[in-house]
C-alpha cells in the first residue's frame, strides 16, 4: 500500500511539473497595454502575448490604448502591468520631463525588443527631406504622444518650428492614412516598427513615399537627443523606390514594479524561448535578440528580468 501511495505521489509530482515545464510556476493574469490598432505594437504585442500564454504559467491579454505615454498612465492607474513604450517618453517619465509634469518611477524595464522607425509618409513624391514639409499639412501624431515629440525633434533638426513652420493636425496612425488618401493632409509622421499596418494598407493601393534624413541632420539629431539612431527601410517593406534613411528609437516593454518576478521572467522565457515560433507569426520577431533586449539604460530592469537575463549571462541593472 505505501508503495501505490509512493509512486501516486510522484507520478502527481511529475505531472504537477510538466503542466509548468516552460517558465515558472504560479504565474497571474496581466493586462498588456499596446497601442493602435494599425500600429505595429498591437499587432506584435498580440503575438508576444499568446506565446507567453501557450508557453508559461503566466497569461497575457494585449489591448488596444492610445500608446506609449497612456500605458504608463495605465499602469499608474492600476489598469494595466505590462506596457509598451518608447525608448524617449520611459526616459522622460523616470525623469519627469517633457511629457511628465513628474517623475514616475514606479514602473521597470523588461526588455528593449526593436527599433521603431521614424516613417514620414506622404504621397506626393516633392517632398523628399524634412525641410520640404515647411508650410504644409502635416499630421504630428496625437496631442502629447511620443510620435508628437519626435516630430518636434525631427523638425527642429531641420530647422522647422512645430507650431510656426507647418500646418500641424493631431490625429492616430489609422487616420492619418485616411487623411492622406483623401487629400487632407500633406504628410504624416507615424514612429511605429516597419512595417506598420497603417502604412501597408496604404500602400497597397497609392504609391507611398518616404521623407528621408541625411547625415548630417542625423547627427544634430542624435547629438540633441541621444535616444535616436540611425536606421534604414528596405524599399521592400512598402514598395518605395529605394531604402530611405531615417531614425528611430526602442520598443521597450515595461512592467509596473509590483508585477511579480514570476510573471515577468515568464515573459522574457516565454517570447525568448521561442523565437523562430514568433518570427513565423510576425516579422518583427526576426529582430529579436537578447543582447539588444538588455541594452536599456534609461530606466531599471524589473526583478525578474534580472533573473532571466542573468541566468543567459547578461548583467542588467535592476531597482
Amino acid at each position: 500500500m505505501k508503495k501505490i501511495i509512493s509512486l501516486a505521489m510522484v507520478l502527481a509530482l511529475v505531472l504537477a511539473c510538466s503542466a509548468f515545464a516552460d517558465g515558472l510556476p504560479g504565474g497571474k493574469k496581466l493586462i498588456f497595454t499596446t497601442g493602435g490598432a494599425q500600429g505595429t505594437y498591437y499587432g506584435f504585442g498580440g503575438v508576444l502575448s499568446g506565446k507567453v500564454g501557450e508557453k508559461t504559467s503566466t497569461t497575457v491579454t494585449a489591448i488596444t490604448s492610445g500608446g506609449s505615454k497612456a500605458n504608463i498612465e495605465a499602469m499608474q492607474d492600476g489598469d494595466a502591468q505590462l506596457g509598451f513604450t518608447q525608448s524617449d517618453v520611459g526616459a522622460y517619465a523616470y525623469r519627469g520631463t517633457r511629457l511628465f509634469d513628474e517623475k514616475v518611477t514606479t514602473f521597470s524595464t523588461v526588455a528593449n525588443l526593436y527599433m521603431e522607425q521614424v516613417q514620414i509618409v506622404t504621397l506626393d513624391p516633392s517632398i523628399k527631406t524634412v525641410a520640404d514639409l515647411k508650410d504644409k499639412n502635416v499630421s504630428v501624431g496625437a496631442a502629447g504622444s511620443g510620435t508628437y515629440f519626435n516630430a518636434v525633434d525631427a523638425l527642429k533638426a531641420y530647422g522647422l518650428d512645430i507650431d510656426k513652420d507647418i500646418k500641424a493636425t493631431y490625429q492616430s496612425f489609422g487616420d492619418s492614412v485616411e487623411a492622406l488618401q483623401d487629400g487632407k493632409i500633406d504628410a504624416a509622421f507615424i514612429v511605429a516598427g516597419a512595417p506598420t499596418t497603417a502604412v501597408t494598407s496604404l500602400a497597397a493601393t497609392k504609391k507611398v513615399y518616404l521623407v528621408g534624413f541625411d547625415d548630417e541632420h542625423i547627427m544634430k539629431l542624435i547629438t540633441e537627443s541621444p535616444y535616436y539612431s540611425k536606421n534604414v527601410i528596405e524599399k521592400s517593406v512598402y514598395g518605395t523606390d529605394d531604402d530611405v534613411t531615417t531614425v528611430a528609437v526602442g520598443a521597450v516593454v515595461i512592467a509596473n514594479d509590483d508585477v511579480s518576478e514570476t510573471d515577468v521572467y515568464n515573459f522574457l522565457y516565454g517570447i525568448f524561448e521561442n523565437l523562430d515560433e514568433i518570427t513565423a507569426a510576425h516579422a518583427k520577431g526576426a529582430e529579436l535578440n537578447l543582447g539588444f533586449a538588455a541594452s536599456y539604460t534609461a530606466v531599471p530592469y524589473h526583478k525578474g528580468a534580472v533573473k532571466y537575463f542573468g541566468e543567459k549571462g547578461i548583467k542588467v541593472s535592476g531597482k
